[in-house]
């Protein structure tokens, strides 16, 4: 059988929803495994169709997609895979979703919201999922939202590698985008040998989505090559603001690291004119042509969603992959 690790009486299964191929081939591959073979495909009314071509009765399976837009046909694929493995017998089914849905709706700002991130971890209990792994969720609550193990992977490490041959580590200070984010820019700190910190005030309009202003930097950032760190880039108008009050607050030089590439509508203009030497990310989601522009490093999150999984399977710590940070 195409998919399978054996061990002992245990089965890995790998499947895989349309969102990002590539990602999952990448996923299979460092496993040493194929994809199970699976059929998928839209109705005329955009229903979504999905059956597994082969047996799945008693196996651990490990259903990986991509959060990419459409997000809303992408996860409804997902729940219509996890359901139908569910009804065929699968021993356990983990949800891989490298970028969770819904993220960003992680609490209520104003009466009468929703709070989508806790929505979309109940669909994945009803569905069948025993499981879930994710990568650097936009919030750390988000993990109690699932009625079940939550693996949440950090992909500091693959970004601060790369990081560290690209700037000169006796000048480099981190930046978090905003206040909000300086317990994660401080071990991006340590992991950079104990660096400066700084990060960038900011306001932001809560009637209207995707859109910040940077105000000033709290840190001093005179002649340091800068890293500014974030979970997300989407449409960019943040980080692009933060990369020009660096400069202008005397920064030598500026890099970005995110996780998640989202790059909406006139994310890469703006991040290709903002004056950042480079903007590195990782392929949690696909990246069309129109994504890509000359500054833009795209690291791979595969060997890591491998890693994660081999432990997963073998009854193994996912949180010895971080060094204790899980």
């Amino acid at each position: 059988m195409t998919g399978i690790i054996t061990s002992g009486e245990k089965h890995l299964v790998l499947v895989s929803g349309r969102a990002h191929p590539k990602l999952a081939e990448d996923v299979a591959k460092n496993l040493n495994i194929e994809l199970l073979p699976t059929t998928a495909y839209n109705f005329a009314n955009g229903e979504i169709y999905v059956r597994f071509n082969e047996s799945v009765r008693g196996c651990d399976v490990f259903v990986l997609q991509s959060h990419t837009s459409p997000i809303n046909e992408w996860l409804m694929e997902q729940l219509i895979m996890v359901d139908a493995l569910k009804r065929a017998s699968a021993k356990r089914i983990t949800v891989v979703s490298p970028f969770y849905p819904y993220s960003r709706q992680d609490k209520k700002h104003l009466g009468r919201e929703p709070i989508s991130a806790r929505l979309v971890a109940d669909l994945y209990k009803t569905a069948g999922a025993d499981r879930l792994m994710s990568v650097d969720l936009h919030a750390a609550q988000e993990q109690g939202y699932f009625d079940g193990p939550v693996d949440h992977l950090w992909a500091m490490d693959v970004l601060v590698d790369y990081v560290k041959t690209r700037v000169s580590l006796d000048e480099v200070c981190v930046v978090s985008p905003d206040a909000g984010r300086i317990r994660v820019a401080e071990k991006w700190a340590a992991k950079l040998g104990g660096c400066p910190l700084a990060f960038v005030h900011k306001t932001r309009d809560t009637t209207r989505p995707n859109v910040a202003v940077a105000n000033r930097v709290v840190g001093d950032v005179q002649g340091r090559t800068c890293v500014i760190t974030d979970d997300l880039i989407d449409t960019g108008g943040t980080i692009a603001e933060a990369v020009k009050v660096l400069l202008a607050s005397g920064a030598k030089d500026v890099l970005v690291a995110a996780t998640h590439g989202v790059l909406s509508g006139p994310a890469p203009e703006r991040l290709s004119k903002c004056g950042a030497r480079e903007v590195i990310i990782t392929d949690t989601l696909p990246l069309t042509d129109e994504k890509k522009f000359p500054q833009l490093t795209v690291l791979s999150i595969a060997p890591l969603l491998a890693k994660a999984i081999r432990e997963v399977f073998d009854d193994g710590s996912v949180t010895s992959l971080f060094d204790g940070v899980a």
